[in-house]
């Protein structure tokens, strides 16, 4: 903590850097490792004769990585036992390993898939993590500072598609590569970071502390009205988002933008898109701290659910300026609500349960994407664009699940 004190990582208003900067920084570079072979997925099937089902599955492999990894943390609030930033650093450290393994190793789908689903475990230890350390390091500030870590989650995944802006000649394997040098960078910074300092530091063998009233285990939590509203609409929320990104450049490349490309190409206009997606977080945050959080993950889920269906209704006739600002709007909305929606559920639970409550909801909400993504991909594969639909379920479900708390009084 010397360090961290030293290199003005601490909460005085006078220092240039605040701890929540340098978590979502280290977050931008540790989450570059989820879309890292989606980035590159044309390459990858033409090299492999893989189809955009095969691509969803190596998107898929991830998803069940991430989902058995937040199982584990969750478990005997595991999340809460170990020191967050610890956890961070050595999740990090592998997911670059692993990564560099499916770009160096990897010689088809099957083995690919082995490896995308070791960074999905390591990723576990990232995103779940880089929230508890946000929370605890800004306690009071929950919706905003969450936004800010979100919005770096929205440029890390997107940060693939940028590598490959740089030229659709630059070999896959070495856009992978880089994404695991990011992740080694995103380690680094958390370890010179260090431990929020207000915190308790349990050892690796003891358990979270147990209040004498109220939820004493994450299955407690569950039964909270509050967080099981918020995790409803989190839910509904999570079977849009990660499909949608996994979708995006084909829905670039099979509709009439295909034909008006900006100069960075494909990439570089998906790229745009991750980027929309970080800025509708800000704006989240900074409309979260007037009207709440509530109103802003609802108005951002109803929004994105309307574009979702308007760009299934009109990406046959609408011109290429329309469907551009439509897939912008969509990118900024379809990831704005996701921070609003985990402030929702850690102020529902105690703070000893944060980081196994937010385990908990980010493991279910990640197994939905493994339907979510897999149904999107197989029915693109039959339908093309109209296959848009099936992404504005989640939308309106989690609507419906988020009713109880949207209409509490705040």
């Amino acid at each position: 903590m010397t360090f961290a004190k030293e290199a003005g990582f601490h909460k005085n208003p006078g220092h240039l850097i605040s701890p929540v900067a340098v978590i979502s920084l280290a977050q931008l570079f540790g989450t570059s490792l989820w879309f890292s072979a989606n980035g590159s997925a044309d390459q990858i099937t033409r090299a492999w004769h893989a189809s955009a089902v095969d691509i969803g599955w190596l998107t898929s492999a991830v998803q069940a990585g991430f989902i058995l990894g937040t199982l584990l943390m969750s478990v005997n609030a595991n999340a809460d036992r170990f020191r967050p930033g610890t956890v961070f650093v050595w999740s990090a450290l592998l997911g670059a390993l692993f990564n560099a393994m499916f770009a160096l190793c990897a010689t088809g789908i099957v083995s690919g898939a082995i490896c995308r689903f070791l960074v999905g475990i390591c990723l576990a230890g990232i995103y779940p993590m880089g929230m508890k350390l946000v929370v605890n390091w800004a306690p009071d500030k929950t919706g905003p500072a969450l936004a800010q870590l979100v919005a770096m989650l929205a440029i890390g995944s997107g940060l693939p598609h940028a590598l490959q802006m740089v030229g659709s000649d630059v070999p896959w394997r070495l856009v992978i590569m880089g994404s695991s040098v990011l992740a080694v960078l995103g380690a680094l910074l958390i370890f010179l970071l260090g431990e929020p300092p207000q915190t308790a530091r349990p050892s690796p063998g003891s358990r979270a502390p147990a209040r004498s009233s109220g939820p004493e285990t994450v299955f407690d939590v569950i039964k909270q009205r509050d967080f099981r509203s918020a995790a409803l609409g989190y839910f509904g929320h999570m079977w849009e988002l990660y499909a949608f990104w996994t979708l995006v450049p084909l829905y670039v490349s099979h509709s009439a933008l295909a034909q008006h490309l900006p100069a960075g190409g494909k990439s570089g206009l998906v790229f745009l898109i991750f980027v929309a997606g970080a800025a509708g977080c800000i704006l989240g945050g900074v409309l979260s701290k007037r009207i709440g959080s509530a109103r802003v993950a609802a108005c951002m889920l109803a929004s994105s659910g309307i574009c979702c269906i308007l760009f299934a209704l009109l990406w046959r006739t609408a011109g290429v300026p329309f469907l551009a600002f439509l897939l912008f709007i969509w990118g900024a909305t379809v990831v704005a609500d996701s921070p609003q929606f985990s402030a929702l559920s850690a102020k529902a639970c105690p703070p000893q349960l944060v980081g196994s409550a937010l385990a908990i909801q980010n493991s279910i909400g990640f197994a939905l994407t493994v339907v979510s993504i897999s149904a999107a991909t197989a029915l693109f594969e039959k339908f093309g664009l109209d296959s848009t639909w099936v992404l504005a379920l989640g939308p309106i479900a989690g609507l419906i699940g988020f009713v109880p708390l949207l209409t509490k009084p705040q």
